[in-house]
């Protein structure tokens, strides 16, 4: 019998619980906007999930291509999120980990954001995981704009919840979850923030 580990890799465990509550399932088409080398798509390829995804870094991409031998290599492509050439509306989940708070500043954030939302299917669910400010508000050192720097010496993109309630209205979205963040000490903040896309009206 497989192991978790070999069943589920090194998956967000955030992504984990949607996995767990039903809210991902088999059938339903999967895009990875910044999939790096796969991590969170070893259980839905081992699964049978017609499965997509990109990411700016060419051997990203070829790692998650050598990961999923049964879905086309053209399903990975090397691209940014402000330049998708997948087709509009034609995922059932969009996964974002790690990947928003790279923004430089407002305008690539709104583009990165934009980018990923195009794909999602009305009703579709999009799964983010990003840095924020949330809880550490003493501890970052603004840099320019929502550009801060963190606890640990990097630099992130930082949201705040008045931005998160506000972008899930803006986007035609309803919170799924609640916000949820893990502050980790005298490190840093990260938020999970878990959207269903309103469905189009008849």
């Amino acid at each position: 019998m497989p192991s978790i580990q070999d069943q589920f890799g090194p998956i967000d465990i955030y992504l984990f619980d949607q996995i767990l509550r039903g809210r991902i399932t088999p059938g339903m088409r999967i895009f990875d906007a910044g999939c790096g080398s796969g991590r969170n798509l070893v259980y839905l390829l081992r699964e049978g999930f017609e499965v997509f995804g990109l990411d700016a870094d060419p051997h990203a991409v070829a790692a998650t291509r050598s990961l999923a031998v049964r879905q086309p290599p053209e399903n990975f492509r090397v691209e940014s999120l402000e330049a998708i050439s997948f087709p509009e509306h034609f995922a059932d989940v969009v996964i974002s980990s790690a990947v928003l708070h790279f923004a430089r500043d407002d305008g690539q954030f709104s583009a990165m954001l934009e980018g990923t939302w195009r794909v999602l299917k009305p009703g579709g669910l999009f799964f983010c995981r990003l840095a924020s400010s949330i809880g550490i508000e003493n501890q970052i050192r603004p840099i320019a704009g929502r550009r801060s720097l963190l606890p640990d010496g990097s630099e992130r993109y930082l949201v705040d919840e008045a931005l998160l309630v506000r972008l899930t209205g803006e986007l035609g979205g309803r919170l799924l979850d609640p916000l949820k963040t893990t502050v980790v000490q005298n490190q840093r903040s990260m938020t999970t923030w878990v959207v269903l896309r309103n469905s189009a009206k008849p």
